[in-house]
């Protein structure tokens, strides 16, 4: 294997477990407080999406797509489905926080500490769903910047 290769791999499972030491980091303190969080999946989704779809829109060159064209391609058409996925996420949520509210979820809470994680919850959820959505509109436009640059002048 190149040496580049074996690089760019030990680089990817570095960013791969930053990105699962943030995730965690992130969604701690709303496993440890609520009994049942129906948004979990969709949150975690959003914070993956966000860190490692940022990654590749600033560090291409130094990933492992960066000479898969073929993935790249398959890629940009993957991205338009997951893209509508995701805005569904962040429409469900805010949806059940204007029609229910997440109190429901905090019962046993005092009201000052409900409070605050409801904030918290509201606050990281809206963070990481914008983000990963305005990320996700501009990855696919980096990779097909990406294979006409390779193909045209053999950079990345």
């Amino acid at each position: 294997m190149d040496e580049v290769v074996k690089k760019h791999i030990t680089l990817e499972i570095i960013w791969w477990l930053v990105t699962l030491l943030i995730t965690v980091a992130v969604l701690f303190p709303i496993h440890t407080n609520l009994s049942s969080y129906p948004f979990l999946i969709t949150n975690v989704v959003f914070i993956v999406v966000f860190i490692t779809l940022t990654r590749y829109v600033f560090f291409l060159k130094h990933t492992v797509l960066a000479r898969a064209q073929y993935i790249k391609v398959g890629i940009v058409l993957i991205s338009i489905p997951i893209l509508f996925i995701m805005i569904e996420g962040l429409s469900n949520f805010q949806n059940f926080l204007d029609e229910e509210g997440l109190d429901k979820f905090i019962p046993d809470m005092n009201l000052a500490k409900q409070k605050d994680m409801i904030n918290y919850i509201r606050t990281e959820m809206m963070f990481f769903g914008v983000s990963a959505i305005i990320v996700a509109l501009i990855f696919p436009f980096r990779m097909v910047l990406s294979v006409w640059r390779n193909r045209n002048t053999n950079e990345i």
